[in-house]
């Protein structure tokens, strides 16, 4: 008996942008779903999109510190499942909502709550469906130098200021200002 590999097309993470597609202002993020410092800084990401609305859109890339949390590889990959349903940015909001319970089962009710309609939601999960898609995430992370998270790049830019509202909304300022557009 002969057994054919079903191949799935994976819309990878560097796709799932929030804000307004056309805005001069791309930041890019990487995180870990269980880290403290990232939820912060996913609050400041939240503000700066609600201020800055059709001049930034924003991108989340996953950098599981899997040695400090055993379960955000996992948590990313759910967000990945989440994005196949278009269901990225809440799943995202979910998973660092809860970020103390990202047990697979739990995992599988903040899909359901986000609206992620998918009978092989767990046994995916369980085989790492979207694994490589994250590790992707990680190596392109590796690539630019990135080590520690959270970590961002303004347009493609490394930013090495303080993660907070007025620290990345000056240098975004400061992005917008070279584009010849500014804050409404």
């Amino acid at each position: 008996m002969s057994h054919k590999n079903k191949s799935i097309d994976i819309i990878p993470s560097k796709n799932f942008w929030a804000g307004d597609p056309q805005a001069a202002i791309a930041l890019v993020g990487y995180g870990d779903y269980e880290s403290e410092e990232c939820a912060k800084a996913h609050e400041v990401v939240l503000k700066l999109l609600d201020e800055y609305q059709g001049k930034l859109k924003f991108n989340f890339r996953h950098f599981p510190q899997t040695r400090i949390h055993q379960k955000a590889h996992k948590a990313a990959e759910a967000a990945v499942a989440a994005g196949q349903h278009g269901k990225f940015s809440e799943m995202h909001d979910l998973l660092f909502k809860n970020r103390r319970n990202l047990g697979t089962i739990s995992l599988r009710e903040y899909a359901i709550e986000a609206g992620v309609i998918d009978k092989n939601f767990i046994s995916n999960l369980v085989d790492s469906v979207f694994g490589w898609t994250v590790r992707e995430d990680i190596l392109e992370a590796v690539r630019q130098g990135v080590t520690e998270v959270p970590a961002f790049f303004i347009n493609g830019e490394r930013y090495f200021g303080k993660i907070d509202y007025a620290h990345l909304s000056k240098a975004i300022d400061g992005y917008l200002q070279k584009s010849g557009k500014q804050r409404a």
